[in-house]
């Protein structure tokens, strides 16, 4: 038992050890939320005046709102058929900020989208902006912290 409780404690410390380390080496910042997609064939421009007339309003009012830090939309040329064309990032104050249920910013998002969308009716908002469908697939998500490096003394 001794050496079981022994061993435990080795290997507790042995993997938080790098966590305390690395944060000699940076501070932490904020977290992006980077959803992938590739457009369809001959969709690439549609989806992007899709994104012009919805992501955009939306992220600007939700960075007014202080709902979000920042919004980006990225593009590259992709390698093959699987890869992605079209990054769609949502920057949030940390990770708790991106990934935690809060009702009153999920309020105050629900009161944009229906200011966009001219309803509350959440079922026509999910529909009229279904068509984003049929231009691109879902790869998925990825979270990144950004950090910011310390410097050497």
């Amino acid at each position: 038992m001794k050496r079981f409780i022994g061993f435990v404690a080795i290997t507790c410390c042995t993997l938080l050890s790098p966590i305390g380390y690395a944060q000699d080496h940076y501070t932490e910042g904020n977290v992006r939320e980077v959803s992938f997609y590739r457009t369809k064939p001959g969709q690439f421009d549609e989806y992007m005046k899709f994104l012009r007339s919805n992501f955009l309003p939306l992220s600007e009012e939700l960075k007014k709102q202080g709902l979000i830090v920042d919004f980006r939309v990225m593009v590259k040329t992709p390698h093959d058929m699987s890869d992605w064309d079209v990054a769609v990032v949502t920057i949030h104050r940390s990770y708790g900020a991106a990934l935690d249920f809060n009702q009153g910013d999920e309020d105050k998002s629900k009161a944009i989208q229906a200011n966009h969308y001219k309803t509350t009716d959440e079922k026509k908002q999910r529909e009229m902006a279904a068509r984003r469908f049929d231009m691109r697939t879902y790869l998925g998500t990825e979270y990144i912290r950004e950090v910011n490096l310390r410097p050497l003394q």
